[in-house]
């Protein structure tokens, strides 16, 4: 963290305990028929504050989607068993120790639910959300389609040592035709890409484009589909060895994925999430040609995301029936090399000792615990020794800013103190 921003941090944290302790009504947004326009959400603006309160909740009504069906069975019970954490406290990078309530109020929370086992140990919502709705999770979509991936890879439907191009011809001459599956799940692709999401001249800005994320520019309306995007990336160097994060490498791996399997990533989803109990469907943002968007665009309500955890903190397992491959956890979950993650400066300071493995980050440092984090303050953390999950919905105003670090410290605060 710059100098600069840690007194910038300093006076968010300040203002946020100073504040009433009753939460101020949520923004009047998408009110009456229609609604005026200071209070219209739309495609253009739902990404940016203060529309994007009420943008991350209802994505689906601004954009097209492709449901991830809940299933025809019961919804899995969860056991009520609160306990206060709100009160508990963690050191932040600012120097000051910052209970979790205000972190919570200072980080634009939207809903926050700790589950160990069966038991919801908190879940708290803000800023007008509602048990039911189902809040974008943006790049913890990663996370869900590695989980995908690795269950191919356990199945032998994908192969992780093949090049990309043998599976998708069209991005034979792209950046990722000569790369390894292995390096797409691994963000390991050299790659002329920057993920910077306040220039619109980005990469990650035409990715946004290209997927629908928002209108394009006049000069970047090349692309109409990600089909189309994918293979215009260019080459940067060699493959391997590295840690650049790319959304785009997400999106070849889920490519390559429904190219094995003959399956769409929002379909091998539903085989998982039609099973879990779910209270409601998910669903993907569709691009233009109707593709799911595999690197940012799943929805979800908070309980839901939460039951997803839960899976995976018990080895794929469900009321008894194995839904996602032991092995396929596993591999995730031992990690990668902490030093290739450690060489990329702003990673590290964000998530220190972690390294990154099939779209996860792993914390191996002291506790096996893995960690899906999205812009905007979205996050789904497991600690899998001690069955934890917690899921934070938030609706920051910044896709990057000075509370991202300490959400990560809140996150193994809250897990450390209910393992001891």
């Amino acid at each position: 963290m710059s100098q600069n921003a840690v007194p910038l941090l300093v006076r968010l944290y300040v203002e946020a305990n100073e504040s009433s302790p009753v939460e101020p009504p949520a923004p009047r947004l998408m009110q009456g028929f229609p609604a005026a326009p200071e209070q219209r959400v739309t495609w253009d603006n739902w990404m940016r504050p203060p529309f994007n309160r009420w943008g991350f909740r209802h994505l689906a009504r601004l954009r097209p989607s492709i449901d991830v069906q809940a299933g025809r069975g019961p919804c899995a019970p969860l056991i009520e068993a609160p306990q206060a954490l709100d009160t508990l406290h963690f050191d932040s990078v600012c120097g000051l120790s910052i209970s979790v309530l205000d972190h919570l109020k200072a980080s634009h929370t939207d809903g926050l639910l700790v589950l160990q086992g069966d038991q919801v140990l908190f879940e708290r919502y803000f800023n007008g959300q509602r048990p039911d709705d189902r809040h974008i999770m943006f790049s913890v979509t990663k996370s869900l389609i590695g989980v995908l991936g690795e269950q191919l890879v356990s199945e032998t439907v994908l192969d992780p040592t093949r090049l990309v191009g043998s599976y998708v011809p069209e991005l034979a001459s792209s950046a990722f035709g000569d790369a390894t599956v292995r390096q797409l799940f691994d963000m390991a692709v050299g790659i002329d890409y920057r993920e910077v999401y306040d220039d619109p001249t980005s990469e990650s800005s035409q990715y946004g484009y290209a997927c629908g994320f928002n209108p394009a520019p006049s000069p970047f309306r090349e692309f109409e589909s990600l089909y189309q995007y994918l293979p215009s990336l260019r080459k940067r160097g060699e493959h391997g060895g590295f840690f650049h994060y790319v959304t785009a490498a997400t999106e070849a791996l889920a490519w390559v994925m429904e190219r094995a399997s003959g399956v769409p990533c929002a379909q091998l989803l539903e085989r998982v999430w039609s099973q879990l109990g779910c209270e409601r469907d998910g669903y993907f943002m569709a691009d233009p040609w109707g593709r799911s968007v595999a690197g940012a665009g799943f929805s979800a309500t908070l309980r839901d995301m939460a039951r997803f955890g839960r899976l995976l903190a018990n080895d794929g397992r469900h009321n008894g029936d194995q839904l996602l491959p032991s092995e396929a956890i596993a591999r995730i979950a031992r990690g990668a090399d902490p030093a290739i993650y450690a060489a990329n400066p702003e990673f590290a300071e964000w998530a220190p000792g972690a390294s990154y493995r099939s779209q996860w980050y792993v914390f191996n440092d002291h506790s096996q615990a893995l960690m899906a984090g999205g812009i905007h303050g979205q996050y789904l953390f497991i600690d899998k020794p001690s069955r934890v999950v917690i899921v934070k919905q938030s609706s920051l105003p910044e896709a990057v800013g000075p509370f991202d670090a300490d959400s990560v410290r809140m996150l193994r605060a809250i897990a450390a103190h209910l393992t001891r």
